[in-house]
């Protein structure tokens, strides 16, 4: 095995590592990565190199790539040419290992750098099934990064004969929670972080359970002021019935039954301060904001889902309030949303995050 601690991998000599060799080689899901990105996004030349797919022990099986049912799969990308460094990213929301291919693994190795991503451990929208108590699933989330870091570093120095000089954690939505929590609590594995509209899960608040049943609320009964109280922008108002169709029922509904399964309710009626087992259960994937290696936070301001006032603004606050200023630079985008995807229906009124992350990555703050 050249990844320490794999179950399973299989390794491929490929002659193209990006998105337009991998889809036509096999070695990517494009179903992975639907919406994350814009159409307009550049594209990168053709990067040779060696990719590793496998998997580690694991007893869930959610996750369909390449046949398997298997979860806790990863891929390793070791560019011909390397530059020395290595980026580790974790899959957004509930999605699966090849989710940044387009965002990130691409441009990452078109500069050189070796990519590791994971599927956390547990996918799609029943992932909380992964779970004997509330709260486990997201607990393995931040596991299976910390193990694909460790093993993704070791690979790397057995596959270039030296270790990586640089090792960046990257990742978009709740792949920028898995960002900020490895800076919190694993800082010796990487030397800085990024992370684009990241969620924060905080057993104190705010967190997605205390905007998401108001924004419910508030579009059901015709109210654009309980939404813009859940902390939506006002001028977001185009792509809220989007978010209300697609998006916020749906994530109420799952993390309630991933962090509250006792919960019998309606999505409109949850109220966290009520909650005690979802405080109890949050307890144990809570941030703190004490970052112990510099980070890059990207937020829009027209977040849809993670609206940045509870997201993004908070976790500054927090890392404000742990001391840690000095390792935080925040950019706040205007007219910023959660997926790029939505770039192409409103090209005039969003402004598409990814490029901006890109160059976050490239360029250490």
């Amino acid at each position: 095995m050249i990844v320490p601690g794999a179950e399973y991998e299989e390794l491929a000599h490929l002659d193209d590592l990006t998105t337009t060799g991998t889809v036509a080689s096999g070695h990517t899901n494009p179903a992975d990565y639907v919406g994350v990105t814009h159409a307009d996004l550049p594209t990168v030349p053709a990067v040779p190199g060696t990719q590793i797919d496998g998997y580690f022990p694991d007893t869930s099986h959610t996750n369909t790539n390449h046949g398997w049912n298997h979860d806790a799969q990863f891929v390793i990308r070791l560019p011909r040419e390397w530059n020395g460094g290595l980026v580790v990213s974790g899959a957004p929301g509930v999605r699966a290992q090849y989710s940044n291919d387009l965002a990130i693994s691409d441009y990452v190795l078109s500069l050189g750098y070796a990519y590791a991503s994971t599927d956390k451990g547990n996918t799609g929208i029943e992932f909380y099934k992964d779970s004997k108590q509330p709260g486990d699933a997201l607990v393995e989330w931040n596991d299976r990064v910390t193990e694909l870091a460790r093993a993704a570093r070791e690979a790397v120095e057995k596959h270039y004969g030296q270790p990586a000089d640089e090792v960046i954690a990257a990742g978009a939505s709740n792949g920028g929670y898995l960002v900020r929590w490895q800076l919190e609590n694993h800082p010796e594995l990487y030397t800085r972080g990024v992370d684009l509209e990241g969620t924060l899960w905080s057993a104190d608040g705010p967190n997605p359970f205390m905007s998401l049943p108001q924004a419910i609320k508030g579009y059901e009964q015709g109210s654009p002021e309980l939404i813009v109280a859940a902390g939506f922008d006002p001028a977001s108002e185009f792509l809220w019935e989007f978010h209300y169709t697609v998006y916020w029922k749906l994530t109420q509904r799952i993390y309630t039954a991933a962090l509250d399964p006792s919960y019998d309710g309606s999505d409109v009626d949850y109220d966290y301060t009520q909650r005690p087992d979802a405080r109890a259960a949050l307890e144990r994937v809570t941030l703190t904001g004490n970052l112990g290696r510099p980070l890059a936070t990207i937020h829009g301001t027209y977040d849809c889902l993670l609206p940045i006032g509870h997201h993004s603004d908070a976790y500054a606050d927090l890392v404000r309030s742990a001391g840690r200023s000095d390792l935080h630079t925040y950019r706040r985008v205007e007219a910023g949303n959660h997926l790029d995807g939505l770039v192409d229906a409103h090209p005039d009124r969003l402004v598409p995050l990814v490029p901006l992350l890109r160059e976050a990555i490239s360029t250490p703050s």
